[in-house]
């Protein structure tokens, strides 16, 4: 496989700027510890806007080979929207990625698919990378339409882009009924949305935009269970929540393929 699995760590509403540096600096030495080769897999930590400057500071001052990213990102290019934060802000950070569409985003803020691609255009247009979320509620699943639910939502966050822009970018596929609950799609369950994904790429923009796309899976991801889920064709890392607090087991994530 030619593409590079990314591990990225969504601290969502955690941790202030001093509290940030602690784990950072951890992460990046455990990782060490555990023969982190970033040919093999990319680590990328998902911060608060409060904690960007510092860990862009940290990463960059003693080049660590970590990535790093922000939550969310304005639709706005700029102007009177109190409480947003403008693309090129992130870009002037140097933040690599920019998730957007995160299911906690859609559910409290009632964020719809044309907003998250609007959002993934401005991340694309400031040189950064979305991370586009996706994925279904438990009544959904349990109804046994997750799959063309999903589809449907591919549909919609990546209209209008070329087949270059959605070949470089990154769709994480987050079953909302996994995250943050324990529960977890099993590896078949991830590969058979992942690889539906995969495909609806590859019917919109082509087989070479299908073949670059990364694919994430999210959702009570945690050391115990990243082998087996890494071990899927159409998975190519994962959007890890909680345990990516602990730097020791996201260290373990992002170094499964030396267990």
């Amino acid at each position: 496989m030619s593409r590079l699995p990314l591990l990225a760590g969504n601290w969502k509403m955690n941790l202030n700027h001093v509290e940030a540096t602690g784990v950072v600096q951890k992460l990046a030495w455990t990782m060490s510890d555990y023969r982190h080769d970033k040919t093999k897999a990319e680590a990328a930590v998902i911060v608060p806007f409060t904690d960007l400057r510092t860990v862009q500071n940290l990463i960059e001052g003693d080049k660590l080979s970590i990535s790093f990213g922000a939550q969310d990102v304005s639709v706005h290019e700029s102007g009177a929207y109190t409480g947003e934060v403008a693309a090129s802000m992130l870009a002037k950070l140097n933040c690599r990625y920019v998730v957007v569409g995160h299911s906690e985003r859609r559910e409290y803020h009632g964020e719809t698919d044309e907003l998250i691609n609007a959002k993934a255009k401005q991340v694309i247009a400031n040189q950064m990378t979305p991370i586009i979320c996706v994925g279904e509620r438990l009544e959904i699943r349990k109804e046994g339409s997750h799959v063309p639910y999903v589809l449907a939502q591919i549909d919609g966050v990546l209209a209008g882009l070329t087949p270059a822009q959605v070949g470089a970018l990154v769709i994480a596929y987050e079953p909302v009924w996994a995250i943050g609950t324990g529960e977890v799609a099993t590896p078949e369950d991830a590969q058979e949305v992942c690889g539906a994904i995969r495909y609806r790429v590859q019917e919109l923009f082509g087989a070479e935009a299908a073949d670059k796309v990364r694919i994430q899976y999210g959702g009570s991801v945690k050391s115990s269970n990243i082998i087996d889920i890494m071990a899927q064709p159409d998975v190519d890392g994962a959007l890890v929540g909680g345990a990516s607090l602990d730097p020791v087991e996201f260290a373990r994530i992002v170094t499964y393929y030396t267990r």
